[in-house]
């Protein structure tokens, strides 16, 4: 059903079922990193532009759709629990069990600020559901976070496709790269942790 494209998919999704289309394709979304949010709702807003659907309609279901698949990620992180998460993660090289206590502190003092703010970075509008889950963040709290922080992200992209007509595609270029300097910086984040703690292991057994 996908077809030769994501975008071929979502546009095909949208003329069928209107705005609840672009629900459930923001809601796989978050699920199916392929199918991006900054695809789906500039292609959103300019069906809205085209009277496929009202603007309103379109914030509205896909910001539901948002909530649908960070509410399944949520549950899975919940089913995971502190304890299959930390023996997922001692099977990694490199990571200790000190590492998730570390995180869990983290996200006890940050959680809330995460979980609003990460609905705004490419990546992380998924993967912070999951720790939400884990450390069990109080559900109505979570919920509140994720529809305020995915209706804003939602409504501006959303608008921008509205803006811009025809030429909507241009949204996708600029997220584009915002989306590649954000992920450049999480793999130097990560190269440095794992030089780091290569460093601190080889120092350890020169110790023994």
């Amino acid at each position: 059903m996908i077809g030769s494209s994501p975008q071929q998919w979502v546009s095909s999704l949208m003329d069928t079922l209107g705005a609840p289309g672009a629900g459930i394709a923001i809601a796989l979304e978050n699920l199916f990193p392929p199918l991006p949010s900054e695809v789906i709702l500039p292609l959103a807003g300019f069906a809205a532009g085209t009277g496929k659907m009202s603007l309103t309609a379109a914030v509205l279901w896909t910001t539901a759709g948002s909530v649908v698949g960070a509410l399944a990620l949520y549950g899975l992180g919940a089913w995971l629990g502190r304890e299959r998460t930390i023996a997922l993660a001692s099977k990694v090289p490199l990571v200790k069990a000190s590492d998730i206590e570390r995180s869990e502190e983290w996200f006890n003092r940050h959680g809330a600020k995460a979980v609003f703010f990460g609905r705004m970075i490419p990546l992380f509008r998924s993967l912070i559901s999951v720790p939400a889950g884990v450390e069990r963040m109080p559900l109505p709290l979570f919920l509140g976070l994720t529809t305020l922080g995915s209706a804003i992200w939602n409504t501006a992209f959303i608008m921008a496709g509205y803006a811009l007509g025809e030429n909507w595609k241009e949204v996708s270029g600029y997220v584009s790269t915002y989306s590649k300097l954000v992920l450049g910086v999480v793999l130097l984040l990560l190269l440095a942790l794992v030089v780091r703690r290569v460093v601190r292991s080889r120092r350890e057994k020169q110790r023994d």
